[in-house]
């Protein structure tokens, strides 16, 4: 179809080739793969040929590319310098001259030339290889040619790079390939033959070689040492050659200014690749070279005659089996490259003998799935173009590029609606993830370790879901599987814990009185319409991360909160508990598949799994911004409040006398009763006036809390410390609520004891004792704690 369509040529052009693979790499494969190494670069002495012992000096940073070297290349307008002492001459750019002034001490300027003045001298080659005499081994004017580094002049090789091939047609300079794809120098070049240009095991050998030989003709003028960023096959690791090679190509140019005009229509996540990486690429489009010189992959479909140049372009494996009257069952290289047909001028028509870049069967991904034009038409076109591709950032400048551009070649249209992004996930050093380098932790065993939905919320929250380079990071793993995971079953087994036997749908929502179960829903369908509005938008890391925010709430507020409800057996705690983790897990399935999974279980569904289930919608009418808004700022006042508590050493266990709040923040007793619970003040008082106690600033409005504690208050908070250590003892014997075992005490302290004694019906109340007594043997649960720098030692008896 490119074909037919005029978008495929032939020509020999300066490829990137890796002599490894010995095949040739497209822009994107060249791209991938640029390395830091460390090179030799060298200003040679070029004689010329009337002018005894005048030296044109060129640098290269490719010392190998010399016995190719046909011409010299100079601006006809840069000003260079004739330089003498000791009857030796050397030409080179003015204002480089600075360049050498180790090398130049001493020379004095003896003529001032344009570079117009120099075009046509002819010159020595450096290497008599290839040498014809009459064409070539002189000075041409070129534009490319700048006084930003080296001598000004630039030393010439067309068959080693897009500009000196270029320039080599329009002068007609000879064409000299003194190496083969594999890298190794011909047997030509005596001197150098058999050597390899650029060696894995050391890239400077054959340049060193080069420069031992021109020391020795007299012919080096300087060498230099210098570390600079080098192509690298993305496959095997090996430098890449520049390297003039026959190709097949798409042309691209042809087709580009509608490839952009197309791609303003793809949503791309995040929304700054649009424009900048992909949009940038597309901007800077080459034509694409498609045809390697390998033997594993898609044949190049075109067959040329050996005697005429007649090509023939195959559509289709029917088309070339009535051609050649063979029946073809196996479309590999090394089957079709036999099957020969006569062309009409006599001649034998052979395929050539390329195959296709890989990148082109990849961009070819849409048509190949559904066999199309050949089947599924209709099905191929009622989804084409795709709604949605995701990969990682590399590929914008591959697969993305070739799906896009064939597409437009083939279709006018689109390949992708939309995508999303990814950046690349890097070891904790900040190195690529590398087997021999062993830098990265064995994913299976992160896996086993924390959970496969842990491992995904941590990178869907992560940098990475934006395309930026994320460092793997264990603890930060282990984080986000205690405030996702961890607190997602703790939540989830107090849930079990207090639903007992009984069996919800999740589905039913309880009539909403208590102001905690209606700012809980709100947060619910606020968080449905959030992650439903990115996930519209495509953007994974905005639907994400507010998941891992309501759990947070759900726990460390609502349940924290409505615990003693949840004692009481509150039935609207416990639908609205169920109802928010049925939501939940639909809410989180494409996140969180097996955790979302295990909780949708566990309520009376009517399908067999999450997954099956339809996405949600939220509920306006539950959205509640008022609540929203209050609870927002008595959880400021929390925040500030659990702050000075440390800063002042009070434990939150400590009840406190007053907190004064301003009069102008208004809110409602239900309100007053969560914010004293939860900062455990006895009393909370709205005022005109502060009272002169520890006064604390919130945002917008100050309060003022009475930190002095009375004998009744540290008594108070003495008995909540036993609690807690109780019901800690409790927890680490495997109790459960319905356990009502003998607690005991054993202290030496009077005052400890006669808090225990006149506070035993609250402290039976609250650990679900059978009875607290005191007991001096020991016990297998106890454990002995400090308070006010008493020691009391805790016991659980236990049949």
């Amino acid at each position: 179809e490119l074909h037919n369509k005029g978008l495929i040529y032939e020509d020999y052009r300066s490829m990137h080739i890796c002599p490894r693979c010995e095949t040739t790499l497209s822009q994107s494969e060249v791209a991938e793969g640029y390395k830091d190494i460390k090179d030799l670069s060298v200003t040679a002495k070029f004689e010329l040929e009337k002018e005894e012992n005048t030296f044109i000096l060129a640098w290269t940073t490719t010392p190998w590319t010399l016995i190719g070297n046909v011409a010299l290349a100079v601006g006809k307008d840069i000003t260079y310098l004739k330089l003498e002492k000791d009857n030796i001459k050397y030409i080179i750019a003015k204002e480089l001259r600075e360049n050498y002034d180790k090398e130049l001490k001493g020379f004095k300027v003896i003529e001032e030339l344009k570079g117009k003045d120099l075009i046509d001298l002819e010159y020595k080659p450096l290497f008599d290889y290839f040498y014809e005499e009459g064409r070539g081994w002189k000075v041409v004017e070129a534009d490319f040619v700048t006084i930003e580094d080296g001598t000004g002049i630039v030393h010439i090789a067309p068959a080693f790079g897009a500009e000196d091939m270029a320039l080599g047609k329009e002068k007609d300079l000879p064409f000299i390939q003194h190496l083969g794809m594999d890298g190794y120098i011909v047997g030509q070049a005596k001197d150098f033959a058999g050597l390899h240009v650029k060696p894995n095991d050391d890239v400077q050998a054959t340049d060193i070689a080069i420069i031992k030989y021109l020391a020795k003709k007299q012919l080096l003028f300087a060498k230099e040492k210098y570390e600079h960023s080098y192509p690298h096959c993305w496959r095997c690791n090996t430098p890449l050659i520049n390297y003039a090679t026959s190709s097949y190509f798409v042309a691209i140019t042809k087709i580009k200014e509608r490839a952009i005009e197309l791609a303003k229509d793809i949503n791309w996540s995040p929304a700054h690749i649009k424009e900048g990486r992909f949009g940038k690429w597309l901007e800077g489009a080459r034509d694409w070279s498609i045809s390697r010189q390998r033997f594993w992959a898609s044949v190049i479909p075109i067959w040329k005659c050996n005697k005429c140049d007649n090509k023939k372009v195959f559509g289709s494996v029917k088309e070339l089996e009535e051609i050649s009257k063979q029946k073809i069952t196996d479309i590999h290289k090394h089957i079709v490259d036999k099957i020969n047909f006569s062309c009409s001028c006599g001649g034998i028509m052979t395929r050539i003998p390329d195959v296709l870049d890989t990148w082109f069967d990849s961009g070819s991904m849409p048509y190949a799935q559904q066999h199309y034009p050949f089947k599924n038409k209709e099905k191929f076109e009622n989804g084409f173009p795709a709604q949605f591709i995701a990969e990682g950032i590399d590929q914008t400048r591959a697969w993305f590029y070739y799906l896009h551009m064939i597409a437009v070649g083939i279709k006018d249209d689109l390949a992708f609606k939309n995508v999303i992004v990814n950046g690349m996930v890097l070891a904790e050093d900040g190195k690529k993830m590398s087997k021999s380098l062993n830098n990265f932790p064995d994913p299976m065993k992160m896996i086993d370790k924390y959970g496969a939905d842990a491992l995904r919320i941590y990178l869907l929250t992560s940098p990475v879901i934006a395309a930026e380079n994320f460092s793997f990071i264990e603890k930060d793993m282990q984080s986000t599987y205690r405030r996702f995971t961890g607190l997602l079953q703790n939540i989830f087994n107090f849930y079990e814990m207090f639903k007992g036997d009984t069996i919800l749908s999740g589905e039913e929502l309880p009539e909403l009185n208590n102001v905690l179960d209606k700012w809980i829903v709100s947060e619910l369908h606020l968080l449905i319409r959030e992650v439903d509005a990115s996930m519209k938008e495509y953007n994974l890391l905005k639907a994400t991360r507010p998941l891992i925010e309501f759990i947070d709430i759900l726990s460390t507020w609502y349940i924290r909160r409505s615990r003693d409800r949840f004692k009481g057996s509150s039935l609207e705690a416990q639908q609205t508990l169920a109802y928010t983790l049925k939501k939940l897990s639909k809410l989180m399935a494409p996140f969180a598949p097996m955790t979302a999974d295990i909780i949708y279980k566990s309520f009376q569904s009517k399908e067999e799994s999450v997954h099956l289930d339809s996405w949600l919608e939220y509920n306006e009418e539950l959205i509640d911004n008022s609540i929203k808004e209050e609870m927002k700022t008595i959880r400021n006042i929390v925040e500030i409040i659990h702050s000075v508590r440390s800063q002042e050493g009070l434990k939150v266990r400590q009840p406190l006398a007053s907190l004064e709040i301003e009069e102008k923040i208004k809110l409602s007793e239900e309100y007053k009763e969560i914010l004293a619970a939860e900062l455990n003040i006895q009393e909370i008082k709205f005022v005109k006036e502060l009272s002169a106690h520890k006064i604390i600033e919130v945002n917008n409005f100050k309060v003022s809390l009475d930190i002095n504690l009375t004998a009744e208050l540290r008594e108070k908070g003495i008995i909540r410390e036993l609690i807690r250590s109780i019901n800690s003892l409790r927890k680490e014997a495997g109790l459960t609520a319905k356990d009502n075992p003998l607690e005991t005490y054993n202290t030496s302290s009077e005052y400890l004891k006669n808090i225990i004694i006149n506070n035993k019906e609250e402290l039976i109340k609250n650990t679900s004792a059978q009875d607290i007594v005191e007991y001096k043997n020991k016990l297998k649960f106890s454990k002995a704690i400090k308070i006010n720098k008493e020691e009391i030692i805790l016991g659980l008896k236990i049949d």
